[in-house]
């Protein structure tokens, strides 16, 4: 790998110990003053999620300067941690301007107002399990997406409406996360849950059942530029599907795809290209070595441009897609928690490592400010660490025009998948 990183600008640091440990951090402008904020989630102390997956313990808001700005349940020191998703999103639910947080807390869904944290709507769960994670769809036809959906670990998804009643059910292997995207323009999203491609109303258009295990990982993009969406999933192998199904191409050259990212990372090349993530070796597969894991790109066509050959341990890396990191540049792909001593880093279609960003932590990324490029957070238990690729000021007043929170922030999942 090409070195020759270039430095990212330190912006800030927040100390977000009174969060609690193993939080999740989402962003978004939640008391609507023009410039996003912190929400530090921590999952309940429940200690195994392979079957059981997490509820919400406790949220604690910040903004950009560190001010604690409420704080909603008691942070438990025995908090579990990321084995799965944090059942909380950021989101305008009702439709009035304004952001609410969704979380499932207390074995109840709830709907707290952004800006204080009090709540605002409640009700009971569909299932005692279905709080893996929530989606945020468009069912029903509206003007926005105003329907959710909840499944339970591999088994089962619930979708609800905006008064939170029961639309359909689907049982199945809906993955870690499923996708909602209106693919044939209708003005209703249909679900990617899993390997089964859901219309607006729960039927099964198409499924991918030859492949094994679960997906991982869902995108959405005109991928080969023929002007439709085309679907990229992540999971035993890399497969891409029209939108009606048909397997246009499938790699198998990775032990396991855990994590894929669309992008125009080369220009050179015609289309998009997708990241990927192989997990060559698992810590608790047997082996005597430790965990491995390494990135790679394909072209659109599913042809591997490149495959790093790692030379550290660390086998729990997440890639994402990383836009307006730069005024006009090009996408990135943003890896993290890669252990072995490598710090996060943005990479480009050549395989270089272009930014190092020196914290270690997982990472979050958004226009903060509302300036047209992006920031990149890296954060643990102890700190938030903001880095711009620009010289931006936090203290600043915020000019009280809300930011709209895009979708790939209320989508937020430890599995990221997304649009193109």
């Amino acid at each position: 790998m090409i070195e020759g990183t270039r430095d990212a600008l330190l912006l800030g640091e927040i100390d977000i110990r009174a969060a609690g440990p193993r939080c999740k951090l989402l962003v978004g402008d939640l008391n609507g003053d023009g410039q996003m904020e912190l929400l530090l989630v921590q999952p309940d102390n429940r200690q195994d999620v392979r079957y059981i997956p997490h509820q919400v313990q406790c949220l604690t808001a910040y903004d950009l300067r560190g001010k604690l700005l409420w704080q909603i349940g008691k942070p438990d020191p025995g908090a579990g941690s990321q084995g799965s998703d944090y059942p909380c999103q950021i989101y305008d639910l009702d439709g009035d301007g304004k952001l609410e947080v969704l979380c499932v807390m207390e074995d109840r869904f709830q709907v707290l107002d952004g800006a204080t944290g009090e709540c605002k709507e409640g009700y009971p769960l569909p299932d005692p399990h279905a709080h893996d994670c929530i989606v945020i769809a468009n069912l029903s036809g509206g003007d926005r997406a105003s329907d959710i959906l909840l499944k339970d670990r591999y088994h089962k998804v619930w979708a609800l409406n905006r008064d939170f009643e029961l639309l359909w059910t689907h049982e199945g292997n809906p993955g870690h996360y499923p996708w909602a995207h209106d693919l044939d323009g209708d003005g209703k999203d249909e679900v990617m849950a899993g390997y089964d491609l859901l219309d607006s109303e729960g039927r099964l258009l198409w499924s991918c059942s030859d492949l094994e295990d679960h997906a991982d990982c869902i995108w959405v993009g005109d991928v080969n530029g023929d002007g439709e969406p085309e679907l990229v999933i992540g999971g035993s192998v890399t497969v891409m599907y029209d939108r009606g199904g048909n397997e246009l191409w499938r790699h198998q050259d990775s032990v396991e795809s855990q994590h894929i990212a669309l992008g125009k990372f080369r220009s050179d090349l015609p289309g998009l290209q997708i990241a990927g993530l192989d997990r060559i070796a698992r810590e608790d597969d047997g082996l005597e070595r430790k965990g491995k894991d390494a990135l790679f790109l394909l072209d659109a066509e599913g042809r591997q441009l490149w495959k790093e050959d790692r030379k550290t341990d660390g086998w729990l890396t997440i890639i994402e897609t990383m836009r307006n990191w730069e005024h006009e540049g090009p996408d990135y792909i943003l890896a993290y928690r890669r252990g072995g001593g490598v710090y996060p880093a943005l990479y480009d279609g050549y395989m270089n490592r272009v930014v190092q960003f020196p914290s270690h932590g997982y990472a979050v990324h958004a226009d903060l400010l509302g300036k047209g490029h992006e920031q990149v957070i890296i954060y643990n238990d102890e700190r938030v660490s903001i880095y711009s690729s620009q010289a931006v000021d936090l203290a600043e007043a915020p000019n009280g025009r809300a930011l709209q929170q895009p979708k790939r922030l209320y989508s937020s999942t430890l599995y990221p998948g997304g649009e193109a």
